[in-house]
């Protein structure tokens, strides 16, 4: 009976896969299939569970990295992630304890803020954007 429930396993992984699109569960499923094979021989339980965990973590080890290098290495970035690393021109000098600044960057203003807290940053001055925290660009002086 043991195999029966392998491939309800199966099943559920592979529905949880299609579900979620994010190479979470495959790698249980392909276990669940080596511990079905194994059920269907005769192995005791505990057997099955043990392959079915090291096939599994098999699976993942070897294959997640090279799924992620075709699957994910095509995302780009969004319009405000590909503003981190570039300059922009602050148009409003940022004080952060003031809660001020603005910068101007591809066309645009932004809120800014300095990566130091007690750094006054002036109008006029180059900077680059550091990072990006809600809708505040934080940027450190060229």
């Amino acid at each position: 009976m043991y195999p029966v429930y392998w491939l309800i396993a199966v099943a559920v992984f592979l529905l949880i896969e299609i579900a979620t699109l994010g190479l979470t569960s495959i790698w249980f499923a392909g276990g669940a299939i080596a511990a079905a094979i194994l059920a269907g021989v005769g192995a005791p339980f505990y057997a099955q569970v043990i392959l079915w965990i090291l096939v599994s973590l098999s699976l993942f080890l070897v294959t997640r990295p090279i799924a992620q290098k075709y699957f994910n290495g095509k995302t780009e970035k969004t319009n405000a992630e590909s503003l981190i690393g570039e300059t922009a021109i602050v148009k409003e000098t940022i004080e952060n304890v003031q809660g001020k600044g603005i910068v101007f960057i591809n066309g645009m203003d932004w809120s800014a803020k300095s990566t130091e807290i007690d750094v006054v940053i002036s109008e006029g001055t180059e900077v680059i954007v550091e990072e990006i925290r809600g809708v505040n660009l934080i940027v450190k002086e060229k």
